[in-house]
C-alpha cells in the first residue's frame, strides 16, 4: 500500500470518519486488483 494511502486510513481511523475509511478502502481494492492482485 502507498505511504501516502497508509497516513490517509491512519487519520481516518484515528478521526473516526467511516465515510472516508470506505472510500479508501475501495480506492485500495481498485488499486491491488488493477495491480493483479499483488500488494506492494
Amino acid at each position: 500500500m502507498p505511504q501516502w494511502m497508509r497516513r490517509q486510513l491512519q487519520r481516518a481511523f484515528i478521526g473516526k470518519d467511516v465515510r472516508q475509511i470506505r472510500l479508501l478502502n475501495s480506492c485500495w481494492f481498485l488499486y491491488w486488483e488493477k495491480h493483479g492482485g499483488r500488494p506492494e
